[in-house]
């Protein structure tokens, strides 16, 4: 089977890391590869912060905490219930304590699609280097805070899309979910 294709077919969604660090220089080729991302008239716009500092992942974690319970709180049932199985397995349960976190930072007319590009590469690069990841809305719950957002350097017009957590999945890359058929129509 084609390699590309085998590797979309096996990314899946961890979220049980392994403390074991994933070494900077393949941090690097993973974000190169979403830095190749295509973009809108080739714009490229996005920039990318990774964060690797045990320190700052804990302050992370520790100002997203209390956002995401209270955002758990008014959820649908149906999410709740599901959080639920996954907040059981993990003590962090916004960055599920990975050793990297990659924040894709965008801006301009296409930044919503072309930085959607840029995680996915980033999300399949991991997966072909055998390092798992995980797309986490919740991360985005600590862009209120101002010493995060100095640390991000996020400016007027910019958008987090993201965050992306990376680590070495604990034991096996998990199963993946069941996909319903395609809804095509030809003409």
């Amino acid at each position: 089977m084609n390699p590309v294709i085998e590797t979309i077919r096996q990314r899946r969604s961890v979220r049980l890391y392994d403390s074991k660090p994933v070494p900077k220089e393949l941090l690097e080729t993973i974000v190169q590869a979403g830095n190749l991302a295509p973009s809108g008239a080739n714009s490229q716009p996005w920039r990318f912060v990774v964060i690797t500092d045990e320190g700052w992942r804990r302050k992370f974690a520790a100002l997203a905490m209390p956002r995401y319970q209270k955002w758990l709180e008014n959820a649908p049932e149906l999410i709740r219930r599901t959080r639920a199985n996954i907040d059981a397995s993990v003590v962090d349960p916004v960055f599920y304590s990975a050793p990297a976190v990659v924040f894709v930072i965008g801006w301009g007319a296409t930044g919503d699609y072309d930085c959607a590009m840029a995680c996915q590469n980033i999300m399949l690069t991991a997966r072909a280097e055998g390092v798992g990841s995980c797309w986490v809305y919740f991360g985005q719950l600590v862009l209120d805070d101002e010493e995060i957002r100095r640390a991000l350097e996020i400016k007027d017009g910019e958008k987090v899309y993201g965050p992306i957590v990376l680590g070495y999945p604990q034991g096996q890359f998990p199963p993946g979910p069941p996909k319903r058929p395609p809804v095509v129509k030809w003409l």
